[in-house]
């Protein structure tokens, strides 16, 4: 309790309930988008109440007057800037970013994704968790900028042969051409026949020689 008497503990019970009800105004007030999956901004808008609303907690120090100012402020800004970037493309663009494409028809776009920050496995641990078994799967693939993935699939009779993206499978790199029909590079998932093929290539995309059988199995679930 340091200096403070035990009466201060109902006070920073009074001041607690005041400030989680102006924390449940405060988000009200600035709508379904301050609920949903977090962008930057919006993470900003939660960093700056919770600051705003810890301190006046229990602190004697710090009156809930100027905390209410700071609620009032931050949600007015957001406010602001949430309109003018609905009405502004390029005011959204700078705060929210854009989506990202990191596949199309099947294969890594490589300048894309070293932009996404991702890992390689981090990447395919998301895609498998979609049900996604090997690239030839997928038509396209999107980075939101949410940070959440929207995934495009091939119809079933639409599926092409594609890198697998099961650990087990991609460490299983070819030595030569293994009499495959088709081949993937492990780094980009760039497809080409295996057959005929007295020694294994390099990437004509990514610069790489590391090749893994192609898989061609459809997709479960």
């Amino acid at each position: 309790m340091h200096d403070h008497p035990f009466g201060f503990l109902l006070e920073v019970v009074l001041r607690t309930v005041i400030m989680f009800m102006v924390i449940l105004i405060a988000l009200r007030a600035s709508g379904r988008r301050g609920i949903k999956q977090l962008s930057i901004f919006e993470l900003v808008l939660i960093i700056g109440l919770g600051s705003a609303a810890g301190d006046p907690m229990f602190y004697d120090d710090v009156g809930i007057l100027p905390a209410f100012v700071v609620f009032l402020v931050v949600i007015s800004l957001y406010i602001t800037v949430t309109r003018l970037s609905d009405r502004f493309v390029k005011i959204e663009k700078l705060l929210e970013g854009k989506p990202l494409y990191v596949i199309r028809d099947g294969k890594l776009l490589m300048d894309a994704f070293r932009d996404s920050g991702l890992s390689q496995d981090e990447f395919f641990a998301e895609l498998r968790l979609r049900n996604v078994e090997h690239l030839g799967q997928v038509r396209t693939v999107l980075i939101e900028t949410s940070g959440e993935f929207s995934v495009l699939f091939y119809a079933d009779d639409d599926v092409k042969y594609g890198l697998p993206i099961f650990p087990d499978e991609l460490q299983n790199k070819l030595n030569n051409h293994g009499n495959c029909d088709y081949i993937a590079c492990a780094k980009c998932g760039g497809v080409r026949s295996g057959k005929d093929v007295t020694k294994l290539p390099t990437c004509a995309e990514c610069d790489v020689c590391e090749w893994v059988e192609a898989s061609n199995a459809r997709r479960v679930g």
